[in-house]
């Protein structure tokens, strides 16, 4: 049985792109060559480059990351399996579940891992945590960018459980966020979701309450890739 979350999260995926298409063909081609160059012309006066090298910039991406209260390992791309299980032995779990495209090279053996997609919404709440990669982060902010395909996974499996494992790629860290937007695949037609450090707020009478909004335990894994 297919469950109702997918369900759910699928038809207000195509209800979205429908109504976006929609729109687009509604607006006149000069119409919308003119809100291009309009949008073009808009001053942009805000840090869009980046100055730092790779050693300061990942420096700082794991100094913001650690600055909110995430975890952060650096390793080789070969050694990601055996991070993976020094990550999840710290943190006390010994299964996870995992998008459907996230390698088997990445799975230590020792561990468990489940497939994401049968799972509802109270089955997620119920897991000891995913493991996910991304599509990009940003150092100025210590920020992970996810496009929820079939390796960063639905949207809903990075913000139900309790425990978000993260591989990050060195050569996926920009320093701005211009930059980070920038380096997003554009062909994809996905939702976004960025993440600075473990889900927190103070909103309510200034208390500090962790996992509001999503997890409330976030590690990151900053891996080289191999040569």
């Amino acid at each position: 049985m297919v469950e109702q979350a997918d369900h759910r999260e699928i038809i207000l995926s195509v209800a979205r792109e429908q109504v976006l298409s929609r729109i687009r063909q509604a607006i006149p081609p000069t119409a919308a060559s003119s809100v291009k160059a309009g949008h073009a012309a808009i001053p942009r006066e805000y840090q869009r480059a980046g100055t730092l090298g790779e050693s300061a910039r990942l420096t700082l991406f794991e100094d913001r990351l650690r600055d909110y209260g995430a975890g952060v390992y650096r390793c080789a791309e070969s050694a990601i399996a055996a991070t993976v299980a020094l990550a999840m032995k710290a943190r006390g779990k010994s299964e996870l579940i995992v998008p459907p495209a996230v390698p088997q090279a990445w799975l230590p053996a020792e561990a468990r891992f489940l497939p994401s997609n049968a799972l509802s919404y109270a089955d997620l709440d119920q897991t000891q945590g995913v493991l996910t990669n991304c599509v990009g982060a940003v150092a100025i902010s210590g920020t992970i960018l996810l496009q929820h395909t079939a390796d960063n996974g639905r949207r809903a499996i990075t913000l139900i459980p309790d425990y978000h494992l993260c591989i990050v790629f060195a050569d996926q860290v920009r320093e701005t966020l211009a930059e980070g937007l920038e380096a997003l695949p554009k062909s994809l037609s996905v939702p976004i979701t960025t993440i600075s450090g473990p889900s927190a707020t103070s909103d309510i009478e200034m208390t500090r309450v962790k996992g509001v909004h999503g997890p409330r335990v976030l590690d990151v894994i900053l891996a080289a890739r191999n040569p």
